[in-house]
């Protein structure tokens, strides 16, 4: 990490964000892991204060930072999980969404964040979002995916205006994958019900989730490090 060469910046895709980074510190797999994303309980600071307490790699970063948040001890028990701060509060944005692998496989999934500042539900919206990432745990004795609970993986950002799309993949790789229908019977739209199998795996919390009771340049990607061509 201290040899990063000038012009590369930390930019990992979904992928490798769950299929690497969160897998790898769930199973504990590699110590040195908290040196590029540390343990942080992003839901106890304001927002604007979580860049200082970035790992390394992103350290100077202007547009996004990345951290692995325990689950509270609320959410342990079956209960909703609390997202206030002194100021304001996360709000769920939009329904939740798989994360696939570049072969078509559900790897995860994403609860997207906007922060308000004031008191729901009248709080003010500003520019600080997050991504909020788990990991489903294989079990090939049900088609049901589940989700580890124990610990997620968030990407904090600002709306800094780029056109860069942040699930980008490896060149070679081609678009994202399709919709994954994971049963056919009760589709009858014929989409897919992707989001919908995706909103059950988090049944238990709230729509409110702030209430505790409830770029332009061209580029290059090498394992996770976007390279900007001038």
């Amino acid at each position: 990490m201290e040899e990063m060469l000038t012009g590369f910046r930390f930019y990992p895709t979904e992928e490798e964000l769950v299929s690497f980074y969160l897998h790898s510190k769930l199973e504990e797999k590699r110590l040195e892991i908290n040196r590029v994303i540390p343990v942080v309980n992003v839901y106890q600071l304001e927002p604007w204060h979580l860049p200082k307490h970035s790992g390394e790699l992103c350290r100077g970063d202007s547009e996004q930072w990345f951290f692995f948040v325990p689950s509270q001890e609320r959410e342990v028990r079956g209960g909703r999980p609390c997202r206030t701060t002194a100021s304001g509060y996360w709000k769920a944005t939009g329904s939740p969404s798989y994360v696939y692998s570049s072969d078509s496989k559900v790897i995860g999934v994403k609860k997207s964040m906007v922060f308000y500042k004031g008191k729901a539900p009248t709080g003010r919206k500003t520019k600080w979002k997050m991504n909020e990432y788990r990991a489903i745990e294989e079990d090939f004795n049900t088609s049901i995916p589940k989700l580890r609970h124990e610990l997620s993986l968030c990407r904090v950002y600002v709306v800094s205006g780029s056109s860069r799309a942040f699930d980008r993949r490896p060149s070679g790789l081609g678009p994202p994958p399709p919709p994954m229908i994971i049963n056919q019977e009760n589709d009858s739209r014929g989409d897919g019900v992707t989001s919908e199998c995706a909103k059950t795996l988090w049944a238990s919390e709230s729509s409110m989730s702030g209430e505790s009771h409830g770029g332009g340049s061209n580029s290059q990607m090498i394992n996770g490090l976007e390279y900007l061509v001038e």
